[in-house]
C-alpha cells in the first residue's frame, strides 16, 4: 500500500537529489527520438474555432480577475459561444510558436522542459454552433476533432462520481497525459512536474472564465476506469489526470 511517507518523498524532490541526479540517463540523453508533440488527426472534417483574440473580455482588469476568482458549481441552462469557448482552449493551451523540427511547442501555459504532456478533450453541451458531443483540441490547428457525437452528460455525471454540475455543464474540460512525453527528457522526475504543470492549465482556465464571466470548477474526484473508457482512452500510456466543467452562472445579488 502507497503510504503517506512514500507520497512525501515524491514530493520533496529527493528522488531527484538523491538518487538519480548523476546515474539516470533519460531517453532524450540516449539518443532516441522524442514524441510527437500532438496526437495524430484527420485534416479532414477538423472544425476550426474562431480567433479567439477577437473576443470581446467581460472584464480586463487583472487585478480583480484574481481577485474575484472562485470556484463555481451552479450553472444556468444557457449556452455558452463558440468564442467563448475558442478563448478558453487558447488561454489554456493555445500554441503561441512552434519551435524548428517540430522540436517543442510554446503556449500560453509553461510546461517543463516545453514538453507540454497534455492533450484536452471536451465534452460540449451547450455552445452555440456546436452539436452536441465529445471532440479533441487539436491545438496546432486551434480547431475541434468530433469523436463521438450525442448527449453524454449522464454518462458524465455517473463518472465524475455523481457530481451533477459536471453533466450539466455548458462544456467539460479533460485533460489527458501522455506520460512520456516527459518522460522522455525527465525520466522519473516526470511525474511531480506533470502535476505541477496540469495546475498551470486549469489555473489560466479559471482566469480566462473569470475574464468572460464564467464560471468553472477543477475536479480531480472521478472515476478513473469510467472517464477514460468515455474518452477511448486506454488508461496507460494516456489517460485523464483533471478535468473542469464551465458554465454560465447567475450572479449573487446583495439584499437591500
Amino acid at each position: 500500500m502507497f503510504t503517506n511517507d512514500q507520497g512525501r518523498y515524491f514530493i520533496s524532490n529527493k528522488i531527484w537529489d538523491e538518487e538519480f541526479s548523476d546515474s539516470w540517463i533519460s531517453d532524450q540523453k540516449m539518443g532516441k527520438s522524442q514524441p510527437p508533440l500532438e496526437k495524430p488527426f484527420v485534416e479532414e472534417g477538423l472544425l476550426p474555432l474562431p480567433d479567439p483574440l477577437t473576443v470581446t473580455l467581460k472584464k480586463k482588469d487583472i487585478t480583480s480577475i484574481i481577485h474575484d476568482r472562485k470556484s463555481r458549481r451552479v450553472f444556468t441552462d444557457e449556452e455558452i459561444t463558440s468564442g467563448e469557448l475558442s478563448y478558453l482552449l487558447w488561454a489554456s493551451q493555445g500554441i503561441k510558436e512552434i519551435m524548428a523540427n517540430n522540436y517543442a511547442t510554446l503556449r500560453t501555459v509553461p510546461s517543463a522542459g516545453a514538453r507540454h504532456p497534455f492533450e484536452t478533450y471536451l465534452y460540449i453541451n451547450r455552445v452555440s454552433g456546436i452539436e452536441k458531443g465529445i471532440y479533441r483540441y487539436v491545438a496546432s490547428r486551434h480547431s475541434l476533432s468530433l469523436l463521438k457525437a450525442g448527449n453524454f452528460s449522464d454518462e458524465m455525471t455517473e463518472a465524475n462520481l455523481g457530481q451533477q454540475f459536471v453533466g450539466n455543464s455548458a462544456v467539460t474540460f479533460l485533460w489527458s497525459v501522455i506520460p512520456y512525453r516527459t518522460e522522455w527528457r525527465y525520466n522519473l522526475h516526470s511525474y511531480k512536474v506533470i502535476l505541477m504543470d496540469a495546475g498551470h492549465v486549469c489555473q489560466n482556465l479559471y482566469i480566462a472564465c473569470e475574464a468572460l464571466r464564467l464560471g468553472t470548477c477543477a475536479i480531480g474526484a472521478y472515476s478513473h476506469e469510467k472517464i477514460n473508457r468515455l474518452l477511448n482512452l486506454e488508461g496507460e500510456d494516456e489517460f485523464v489526470v483533471y478535468l473542469a466543467p464551465v458554465g454560465r452562472y447567475r450572479e449573487r445579488r446583495n439584499p437591500k
